[in-house]
């Protein structure tokens, strides 16, 4: 923020304090109190024969978003073409732009990426502090928040946004910005209105909860869902919906709320789909148990494959306890999954679906066996450079 920027927020948050306004409830009241403030700062420069204000108008929105917004940053979150924003420890901020990462002119001080984190998480409950040097938590507009602080960080704090852009969130959507051919997309529309389970499959920044979102979409009008999250990130409305979000320990060590709590709470629900927002400990167990019971599901899974996040998923659940092992696991995975989706994201940022399979309910030396529903061939694309591939009808799950 500059000088008479930063000047011009002194006055304007002593006055809003004076007059018990929050510009987070009453912005037009804060917005005509920083109008008068820069009016005045420019009145009292020209008396004085200081520089004044170039563009007022300007200087009211960066004091705008000082106060009621995130600042230096606030205008990043804005740009509808932005998808993620974050901040080394040099205090550099970069931005993903379509899957392609740059380096911003924008450069923030300790007590500037402090204080952005404060204002950030003051509406969230949650903390982050010596005892607790990560955090993850949801903003207002649904973005997602990860910070780790020193000295788990060397040097600054570190602060990820994770934006998700309201232009990919159906599968129509998806399928005009090339992430899948429009078969695809109607393959999975029918899948997840006729009750499939389907397991969504990727790399880090594949875009797996994008995809995710975009398949519930497709369903929220017929379905009652209920979606288990460690930070709320799926951006899904519907008339039936119910969100759940993990809690971390108090400063006492006491009421945390697990995945593996919030997946038996929502069983007792009454859901239509049970939805695990990312799979990656042991509620892995939990979930293949809830499918078991005819609750048809959806999570997302890093691995490198479709086949690596059955295996996985395999995997996972014996973390749960000694007395759970892998011959019990396959059988009941294979039986209770239907779809893997996996997504991709190659050299230029762009992501596509790179293949669906689907399991036979066979169990092979301990693998669940699987037949290729989708297949993306990278030779060939079409004038808009999307993938081609070759869908296979999919059929009744054994």
């Amino acid at each position: 923020m500059s000088h008479p920027s930063a000047l011009v927020a002194d006055r304007v948050r002593s006055r809003l304090r004076a007059e018990g306004i929050d510009p987070s409830i009453d912005p037009e009241a804060a917005w005509r109190i920083t109008h008068a403030e820069v009016r005045r700062h420019d009145d009292l420069a020209l008396a004085r024969g200081e520089a004044l204000i170039d563009d007022e108008a300007a200087c009211v929105r960066e004091v705008m978003a000082s106060l009621s917004g995130f600042g230096a940053l606030q205008p990043l979150l804005d740009d509808p073409e932005i998808e993620e924003i974050w901040l080394n420890g040099t205090g550099h901020v970069h931005v993903a732009r379509e899957g392609t990462a740059e380096r911003t002119g924008l450069r923030l001080d300790d007590v500037a990426v402090r204080d952005l984190v404060e204002r950030m998480l003051q509406s969230t409950g949650r903390r982050v502090d010596i005892s607790q040097p990560f955090v993850d938590a949801s903003l207002p507009d649904g973005s997602r928040l990860h910070v780790a602080i020193a000295d788990v960080v060397r040097g600054s704090w570190a602060v990820n946004i994770r934006k998700f852009l309201p232009k990919y969130r159906s599968l129509d959507a998806l399928a005009a910005q090339g992430m899948m051919p429009t078969d695809v997309a109607e393959l999975l529309t029918t899948a997840m209105n006729d009750g499939r389970s389907v397991i969504v499959s990727g790399a880090t920044h594949a875009g797996k909860t994008t995809m995710l979102g975009a398949l519930l979409a497709s369903c929220t009008g017929t379905q009652r869902i209920v979606t288990v999250e460690e930070t709320f990130e799926l951006a899904v409305e519907g008339p039936d919906l119910v969100s759940l979000q993990g809690r971390q320990a108090s400063l006492e060590g006491t009421g945390e709320i697990t995945l593996r709590r919030l997946v038996k709470e929502a069983l007792r629900m009454r859901p239509d789909r049970l939805v695990v927002g990312e799979v990656r400990d042991a509620e892995a167990l939990d979930l293949v148990l809830a499918l078991n019971t005819g609750v048809p599901g959806a999570c997302t899974v890093h691995a490198n494959s479709a086949t690596e996040a059955i295996e996985k998923l395999t995997i996972l659940p014996l973390l749960a306890g000694r007395n759970i092992d892998r011959a019990f696991i396959a059988p009941a995975l294979a039986a209770s999954i239907d779809l893997v989706v996996h997504c991709v994201r190659d050299q230029a940022g762009r992501r596509h679906v790179q293949e669906i399979i689907a399991p036979t309910g066979d169990i092979d030396e301990g693998k669940v066996r699987t037949r290729s529903v989708y297949r993306a061939r990278t030779r060939q694309s079409d004038d808009f450079g999307r993938e081609r591939g070759d869908l296979r009808p999919i059929e009744a799950a054994s």
